[in-house]
C-alpha cells in the first residue's frame, strides 16, 4: 500500500460521498429497521455490503468494461433492476402497517429471515445498473492503471467495509425506540411513502442510460 494512500483516500472520499446519498439502499434498510427490527436491518447492510465485492470483483476483472459498453448487458441489468425495485414498492403498499414489537406474534408474517434480509439486501444492490457505471468511473479515472491487484482487492474490501458501516449505522439510528415509534404513527402511510419511493426509483432506472 506504500505510495498508494493518496489514491486510496481519494477513492474512499468519493465512493463514501456517494454512500450516504439516499437511494434504493437507504431507502430498503430504512424499511426494514421499521418494518422489522434491527437484526433485520443489520442483515440487509450486510448483504448491500456483500454485492459491492460482486460489483468491486466483476470490475477488476474487465467485465464492467463489457456491460458498460454493451447496450443489450446494460439494458437487461437495467430491466430486472427496474422490475425488481417494482415489486418491492407494490409489496410495501399491499403490505400490513408496521406495528411496535409488542404487538406482533412469533409467528407473525413481519418477522424477517436473517438469510431472507441479506438476500433483499443483496439484490437490491446488485441489480442497480448505476453500480456498474459508478465502479467503472472510480476505477478508470482514480485508480491507477499500475496500481497491484493485491491493493485494488483491498481498495474493494474496504468499500464493502465503509458501506457496510454506514448502513449498520443507519440500522441502530432508526431502530431507537423512540425514532421507530415515531415512524408507527404513520401507520399505513408509511408503507405508501416507502412504496412509492421504491416505485420512483424503479422509473429512475427503467429510464437510465448508458454515459
Amino acid at each position: 500500500m506504500q505510495g498508494h494512500w493518496l489514491e486510496y483516500l481519494g477513492l474512499m472520499l468519493a465512493f463514501g460521498i456517494n454512500a450516504v446519498i439516499p437511494g434504493a439502499d437507504f431507502a430498503m434498510v430504512l424499511r426494514q429497521s421499521i418494518a422489522h427490527d434491527r437484526k433485520a436491518a443489520l442483515f440487509t447492510s450486510a448483504g448491500i455490503a456483500t454485492s459491492i465485492l460482486v460489483h468491486g470483483s466483476y470490475t477488476l476483472l474487465g467485465v464492467g468494461v463489457i456491460v458498460g459498453q454493451s447496450i443489450l448487458l446494460f439494458d437487461t441489468l437495467k430491466y430486472l433492476g427496474a422490475a425488481y425495485l417494482l415489486y418491492l414498492g407494490i409489496s410495501a403498499l399491499r403490505g400490513p402497517a408496521p406495528q411496535p414489537p409488542k404487538d406482533l406474534g412469533e409467528d407473525s408474517p413481519r418477522s424477517a429471515t436473517p438469510w431472507g434480509a441479506f438476500a433483499l439486501g443483496f439484490l437490491t444492490n446488485l441489480l442497480n445498473p448505476k453500480a456498474v457505471l459508478f465502479f467503472l468511473a472510480l476505477f478508470t479515472t482514480l485508480v491507477s492503471a499500475t496500481t497491484s491487484g493485491p491493493v485494488k482487492v483491498f481498495y474493494v474490501g474496504s468499500m464493502s467495509l465503509v458501506l457496510f458501516s454506514w448502513f449498520a449505522l443507519v440500522s441502530v439510528f432508526f431502530t431507537v425506540p423512540r425514532v421507530r415509534n415515531g415512524f408507527f404513527k404513520l401507520g399505513r402511510w408509511f408503507n405508501r411513502v416507502t412504496g412509492l419511493t421504491f416505485i420512483l426509483l424503479a422509473i429512475r432506472v427503467a429510464i437510465a442510460r448508458q454515459h
